[in-house]
């Protein structure tokens, strides 16, 4: 009863937060993103052989950004596409081989797998500008911001132009939790970065120029076209979701809290028609809810506990209730899981290095530490990440 009474604690405290207006909730009718300003860039790619880098969230309207461009008689020579698919349909960590896609007949190149992160030689040689147009989400982990690293490096040595179509980030009103350390640097976390990071594609990719965090301190000839009607300050609604497993806005919000549990035994709802809105394992001690991990679109290999039912909370209220309201990640529940865990030895597997992007969490937990104890550990951390964030912001701050 006692766990059960700590994880629902919160919802009693939900009042104390205002309610957010609906002036500071915007939505593709009311923001311009980068791709819907053809008139700016277009000029740019008049006679230049173009790749684009791109999944089902690179639209114009409802348009995809590469049918648009070829009715535009922009010379689109291939399509590159990161974790998920050129279509955004596979799985979390599945490996796609190229292909040619059907609509178009364009050849389509993964950059995603233990071989493909990055464009070779022979992917660039007949291109002159490349276009990079994803949704991300704003979270150290979410893996398409080390696919720009990668394709920003290719372009720099290989002397090519890369545009980035810029997009509201659905969680850059906050900044938080631990700034990455060299030592645990991987695909889902490569600069030092907290895990929330405030930042849109486009000032991350002037970021990694101007901290030369490209091999070799390379710079690539970056240009971006911003995203008009947003700043830090607005939450902006999705109009596609950016991958199977984030299908809805409170899943966006509550993922860069839940990932964590990614590294442990416990299940965000993978192979469910809730992924990253609840979480658990079979025998977790919980409130009676249960869920039952099954194969599906976006987790068809096998998901956790395929089969088996889970114990655990159904977190989807937390979303826009909490999370969004509080402007924090949320160490709560993977603190008091742990803490509540029967075999505590067998919680935490190596992976969860990686997404903390430090030793030390791990350790914290472990040890007891409080919420409150763990935090003020990032704070001189989160202060000069904060400062250098600055020189690379194209829209107003929330601060």
């Amino acid at each position: 009863m006692r766990f059960l009474f700590l994880c629902l604690f919160p919802f009693y405290a939900l009042s104390q937060y205002q309610v957010v207006s609906t002036q500071e909730v915007v939505t593709d009718k009311e923001v311009r993103t980068g791709a819907v300003r053809t008139d700016v860039y277009l000029p740019m790619l008049k006679g230049k052989r173009v790749a684009v880098v791109a999944n089902h969230t690179s639209r114009i309207g409802k348009v995809h950004l590469v049918d648009s461009l070829l009715l535009l008689k922009v010379n689109v020579k291939k399509i590159f596409f990161p974790e998920h698919g050129f279509r955004g349909t596979e799985d979390a960590g599945a490996e796609v081989k190229n292909y040619k896609d059907k609509k178009t007949g364009l050849p389509c190149i993964s950059l995603y797998g233990k071989e493909n992160k990055k464009p070779k030689v022979k992917d660039l040689a007949d291109i002159d500008v490349v276009l990079f147009d994803l949704q991300d989400v704003g979270v150290r982990f979410y893996t398409y911001i080390s696919t720009l690293h990668y394709v920003m490096e290719s372009c720099a040595e290989q002397k090519k132009q890369l545009i980035v179509l810029d997009r509201p980030n659905p969680n850059g009103y906050f900044i938080d939790g631990p700034v990455l350390q060299e030592s645990c640097k991987s695909f889902v976390g490569l600069h030092p970065v907290p895990v929330v990071h405030g930042m849109t594609v486009g000032e991350y990719a002037q970021m990694i120029n101007g901290e030369k965090w490209l091999t070799a301190g390379v710079v690539c000839d970056l240009k971006v076209i911003t995203a008009e009607g947003y700043d830090h300050k607005l939450y902006y609604q999705l109009p596609v979701p950016p991958s199977p497993n984030l299908p809805n806005m409170p899943a966006v919000y509550l993922y860069p809290s839940l990932c964590f549990f990614e590294g442990t035994i416990v299940s965000v709802g993978r192979g469910t028609d809730r992924p990253f809105q609840q979480f658990g394992y079979p025998g977790m001690p919980s409130n009676g809810h249960t869920f039952l991990p099954e194969p599906k679109q976006g987790a068809s290999m096998d998901p956790p506990y395929k089969g088996q039912i889970c114990a655990g909370f159904d977190v989807s209220l937390y979303g826009e209730m909490f999370i969004r309201h509080n402007k924090a990640l949320y160490l709560y529940w993977i603190i008091h899981t742990y803490r509540n865990c029967p075999k505590k030895e067998t919680f935490f597997n190596p992976y969860f290095r990686n997404l903390a992007g430090t030793d030390e969490l791990r350790k914290q937990i472990e040890q007891g530490w409080s919420e409150e104890q763990i935090r003020k550990t990032w704070h001189s951390d989160l202060v000069t990440f904060k400062a250098i964030r600055k020189k690379y912001l194209l829209y107003k701050d929330f601060e």
